[in-house]
């Protein structure tokens, strides 16, 4: 599990075509490493990646074809920026929302504007994910948690404040960039609760 306040940004340093999918190696950048593991979890624009090698600067991971498929980490360019976070320890401070690292789907994003200080940026996403997104609710873009301001049929609008800017890949992110989008875990979670009562009648009732 992840909180969507991103530790670092690092680099996509290499990738191998392995076998029908890719390897990764990630430069770490500003993310804190020390006392990684093999087999621990790092968020790379917001995937949940199992790292199978590392050294000081940088670590390695593999990306199956459904992943690939899935997120925007088969369209990085060598060298891209990407948003770092490591899996959350239990003792964490929850300071974002709590993110699985699953991705749901693909956005956009279709404007930046400033506001004062900050600026507000539109997103495009998909109609079966837009059910989910709701005004002052969580959804995770990239990896990076943040809090829905509007939300209408084509897609939602968010405020990011320069800290946020000036600390996350959103730096170099500019109209028409492809996300990576994950919906918060609640709003899964309450609808299975809401349609297994229906299910259950449709039946005649708990098994």
């Amino acid at each position: 599990m992840f909180t969507g306040i991103i530790e670092g940004v690092g680099r996509l340093a290499a990738r191998e075509p392995i076998g029908g999918d890719v390897r990764f190696t990630f430069h770490v950048g500003s993310l804190p490493f020390e006392h990684v593991q093999l087999g621990e979890s790092i968020a790379v624009n917001g995937v949940c990646l199992t790292v199978i090698g590392f050294d000081a600067q940088s670590f390695q991971a593999d990306a199956s074809t459904e992943t690939l498929g899935l997120t925007t980490l088969g369209q990085l360019a060598d060298g891209a920026m990407i948003n770092l976070e490591r899996a959350m320890r239990p003792t964490d401070r929850l300071g974002g929302h709590l993110v699985s690292g699953h991705v749901d789907g693909l956005g956009q994003v279709l404007s930046i504007h400033d506001d004062a200080r900050a600026q507000r940026w539109r997103f495009a996403a998909p109609a079966s994910l837009l059910r989910y997104i709701a005004r002052k609710g969580s959804i995770c873009v990239d990896g990076v948690s943040l809090t829905v301001n509007e939300v209408d049929a084509e897609g939602f609008e968010v405020a990011l404040i320069p800290h946020t800017v000036a600390h996350t890949a959103f730096m170099v992110t500019g109209v028409g960039s492809a996300v990576n989008l994950e919906i918060d875990l609640v709003a899964r979670y309450v609808e299975r609760l809401v349609a297994l009562p229906e299910a259950a009648s449709q039946r005649g009732g708990f098994a």
